[in-house]
């Protein structure tokens, strides 16, 4: 689901889940699919009403026999809510199954090893009328998500609540969440603008020239003191030996990857 979402980034993508109703608190979801679908980055639609149907008949041909318990979606950098596009969505699977429900997951607040995400279920505004409490029986095991201020704005407690959800991860899953936010092996062969390259450089240079000054009076201040003294007047301040050995690194990794880079774009174009 999270790869998914984050193979659609900036747009939002949406796909079924399918699982099983355990009892009247428990549903669970074992696999999802992603469907044909109008993606915006702030709104998603499905655009082919058959497909499910034709998916499912695969799948039990495959010996795949779960059923679809909801629909997920993507916010991409917003959060986990639902939209009034989102909401006429889940009211049309609650219309076939009233247990569905609505999954948000946001690829690009998830960090390493922690998925931001939330499952939803809608209010019925005829129960509210009639005084009858409009959410359904759900666990009391786990937690709540903490509602968002963008969620309560968009309706959450009002046309939709949120239920708890929790999922578990092998260690297969949690390598790959490990390695979502990773660069890939051609980031190191990007070269900069040579404008931008050379204004580093000249920060670096500068920076450097500082710290050698005051690496300079610091040396001459330490002769004819002791080692405890030494110590003792040094202490919060800053170490410019440390600063210009990470700065020569920092320059000569910037060049070199500058160079080889360059060098492999004249050779391969």
């Amino acid at each position: 689901m999270l790869k998914h979402g984050r193979a659609g980034v900036p747009m939002e993508v949406m796909g079924l889940m399918l699982g099983q109703f355990i009892d009247d608190y428990t549903i669970n979801c074992v696999d999802v699919f992603a469907m044909p679908q109008s993606g915006t980055s702030v709104s998603v639609e499905a655009v082919d009403p058959v497909f499910q149907t034709n998916m499912l008949d695969m799948l039990q041909q495959t010996g795949r026999g779960e059923m679809v318990v909801g629909w997920y979606h993507s916010h991409p950098g917003f959060g986990c809510w639902l939209s009034s596009t989102d909401i006429n969505t889940q009211s049309s699977f609650e219309a076939l199954n009233p247990r569905a429900v609505a999954v948000v997951v946001d690829p690009i607040q998830s960090v390493k090893g922690k998925v931001v995400i939330d499952c939803f279920r809608l209010i019925n505004p005829q129960l509210m009328m009639l005084g009858q409490e409009p959410r359904q029986t759900t666990s009391n095991i786990g937690h709540l998500q903490k509602p968002s201020i963008q969620a309560l704005i968009h309706g959450l407690n009002r046309h939709y609540y949120s239920i708890v959800i929790d999922y578990r991860k092998n260690e297969l899953e949690e390598q790959m969440l490990m390695n979502l936010h990773k660069k890939n092996w051609t980031a190191g062969l990007t070269v900069d603008r040579y404008e931008d390259h050379q204004t580093h450089n000249e920060e670096l240079v500068d920076k450097m020239l500082k710290l050698t000054k005051e690496y300079d009076e610091r040396i001459k201040a330490e002769e004819g003191k002791s080692a405890e003294e030494i110590v003792v007047e040094l202490t919060g301040k800053v170490d410019p030996k440390k600063h210009l050995e990470s700065g020569v690194n920092e320059l000569m990794s910037k060049n070199i990857i500058q160079c080889l880079g360059t060098m492999l774009d004249t050779v391969v174009f």
